[in-house]
């Protein structure tokens, strides 16, 4: 969703491309950007992520992944570069087939299942009626955030970014 916003930001559309990834290719803050969302299931990612960073020759320390995170309350955001893959099956099929951990992560908030759920079915169930509510104004924010990391840099868009939802 984040995504299809930012290439919406762009004046880009995304089209299929051998890489195994959609991909739209733009302008954002000033700085040319191809924007790309894998094909495959998001636990194999690894390697259309790794196919377009070699198509395009971008070194990891250049890639910018937006992905969900449980351990964060929902619709907050944090931003970092390198890290462990904390249990995400994406983040370690990217790291895997990539080589190195150290590129930029900007993690949206889901929040914990309730009770006992499992966290593989709590990923993939639709937001509920009162995250539906929010929702847009906290994928706008992540795109904001995406936006301030690749013109301001990290330091910046963390000050900015790094606080608790208010919604």
């Amino acid at each position: 969703m984040v995504a299809a916003l930012l290439a919406e930001r762009a004046g880009a559309r995304f089209k299929a491309q051998r890489s195994g990834n959609d991909v739209a290719e733009g302008r954002l803050a000033d700085v040319p950007v191809t924007l790309a969302r894998p094909r495959s299931y998001m636990n194999l990612s690894g390697g259309p992520v790794a196919a377009l960073t070699a198509f395009y020759k971008v070194p990891p320390d250049r890639l910018v992944v937006i992905h969900d995170e449980l351990d964060i309350p929902f619709g907050a955001l944090r931003l970092k570069l390198g890290g462990g893959a904390g249990g995400h099956n994406g983040l370690r099929s990217i790291t895997q087939a990539l080589g190195t951990e150290d590129y930029y992560r900007v993690r949206f908030g889901i929040g914990r299942p309730p009770g006992r759920m499992d966290p593989a079915v709590y990923v993939l169930r639709d937001f509920s009626a009162a995250e539906r509510k929010d929702l847009p104004f906290f994928i706008d924010r992540c795109a904001d955030a995406t936006e301030t990391l690749i013109a301001k840099g990290l330091a910046e868009a963390q000050n900015i970014y790094h606080e608790e939802p208010s919604g």
